[in-house]
């Protein structure tokens, strides 16, 4: 990608991560991609409660997910839906779908380069500076029923 559209690229980023903390639509589990957030700070959330629930004598459960090729796998209208969702409409939602659908791979093994394959159809491009940020958008409800398990879960135990 050319330096214009690099500078183009931030811009966007940083006015729509300005809009979803201005709005607070970035749910506070959320630790990827975000600034003052990393893997550290969800680490030491997540032994906080942890240390808490242990203390107080309730057991916990952990389950680890791997995202394998998660980029890979947005499914491009879903999230331009959730954009939307979010109140990011008009020129905005409409450059981003361009931007999504303008992407095309290609392939690079020991030196040898293939020609550009098909268009991608899913997923945010990896390297780029709007991608994370787009990821998260997509995965940001991804606990929205964790509450609702732990209140049935805590139900069934007593």
């Amino acid at each position: 990608m050319s330096h214009v559209g690099k500078i183009l690229e931030a811009i966007i980023k940083d006015k729509l991560l300005g809009h979803l903390t201005l709005h607070s639509l970035v749910n506070a589990s959320q630790h990827g991609f975000l600034p003052r957030k990393s893997c550290l700070t969800n680490l030491l959330e997540f032994l906080e409660y942890v240390t808490h629930a242990v203390d107080s004598g309730k057991p916990v459960d952990v389950i680890y997910l791997d995202f394998q090729k998660a980029f890979d796998k947005v499914p491009r209208a879903r999230l331009l839906n959730k954009l939307l969702a979010h109140r990011i409409y008009g020129k905005i939602l409409q450059w981003i779908g361009e931007w999504l659908n303008e992407w095309q791979r290609r392939v690079v093994l020991n030196g040898n380069v293939s020609s550009w394959l098909l268009y991608v159809i899913s997923g945010v491009p990896q390297g780029s500076i709007l991608g994370p940020l787009l990821f998260l958008i997509f995965i940001n409800e991804i606990n929205k029923g964790r509450v609702l398990l732990a209140s049935y879960l805590n139900l069934q135990m007593t």
